[in-house]
């Protein structure tokens, strides 16, 4: 597999983003590609905060959310996909898929005997992530999602997606930053350029062109028939703590899908509204953080 890696000098200087990274290159199946992930707070803590990142970022989404978990004394995983931030690469967009993507995940959790985990999850962290409690229901207790849906494919898609999905597939190499700016009013140049930083040209976004894709429009699409047994299983026997939080200007997943998605969480609370904030409303982290902390202790 033809595969490349972002150096290292790129990632020197990030605002607010100074933690060190850690990799693995061995995880099963996935052999020789490099996964990149961060790992802050105490190695014998009783709280995970796995946090999962979506199109097109990276775990530079979480700096604001991860240090409020760390000072509660909680430990925190970040990866990033295969295709993102500082992990590999492969060139082919052919080689992204639902299924490569989850079982990275999966193979990571086992890697790290990852247990008390709080999934934290937005867009294809959450698509992906909310498949994982019912696999291994013993190591997660909370639910943390913001502007995330079930990728199952029998629910339409909405006019603002499709019409993002266009504009996506029309871009061979999306201008990240641009986008990161134009969708997050509060991004500095600094932080659009860091969102930025993974992608050197076109041949670095392959996984960046497919997450668009891979959204399923219909139930035979990959990862669809596993997402409706996750939505089934959340609705049915979920038995953690959840909270909910979305960025209200959101005009792909935004209230209308946040509302819909906590009636198929078991005993989930109301959304909590964040007025001025878009799809990537972790850059209004701080606060959801600290509500989440307390909500899921």
């Amino acid at each position: 597999m033809d595969t490349l890696r972002t150096p290292d000098d790129r990632f020197t200087d990030l605002p607010e983003f100074s933690f060190e990274p850690h990799y693995v290159d061995d995880l099963p199946g996935y052999e020789g590609l490099r996964v990149h992930f961060l790992d802050e707070g105490p190695r014998d803590a009783g709280t995970v905060w796995l946090c999962l990142h979506g199109e097109p970022t990276w775990s530079f989404l979480y700096r604001k959310m991860l240090p409020v978990f760390v000072s509660a004394g909680h430990r925190v995983i970040a990866p990033d996909f295969l295709g993102f931030g500082r992990s590999d690469k492969p060139v082919e967009d052919d080689t992204y898929g639902f299924d490569f993507h989850r079982g990275m995940l999966t193979k990571l959790i086992e890697r790290l005997d990852l247990t008390g985990i709080n999934l934290v999850c937005q867009d294809w962290g959450g698509l992906l992530g909310l498949t994982l409690p019912m696999e291994y229901p013993d190591r997660f207790k909370g639910l943390l999602a913001m502007n995330t849906a079930f990728n199952t494919g029998d629910v339409p898609l909405g006019e603002g997606f499709l019409q993002w999905r266009e504009y996506a597939n029309s871009q061979h190499d999306l201008d990240v930053a641009k986008l990161m700016q134009r969708s997050t009013s509060v991004l500095s140049d600094e932080e659009a350029l860091a969102y930025a930083a993974p992608f050197l040209d076109a041949t670095y976004k392959a996984g960046v062109r497919e997450f668009p894709k891979m959204v399923a429009d219909n139930s035979d699409v990959e990862g669809a028939a596993l997402s409706r047994e996750a939505r089934a299983w959340f609705s049915t026997k979920w038995e953690g703590k959840s909270f909910l939080a979305c960025g209200v200007q959101d005009p792909v997943l935004g209230l209308p899908a946040m509302k819909h998605l906590r009636k198929l969480i078991r005993n989930a609370p109301e959304v909590r509204e964040i007025p001025d904030a878009g799809h990537f409303v972790q850059e209004w982290g701080g606060p959801i953080a600290k509500a989440a902390v307390e909500a899921l202790h």
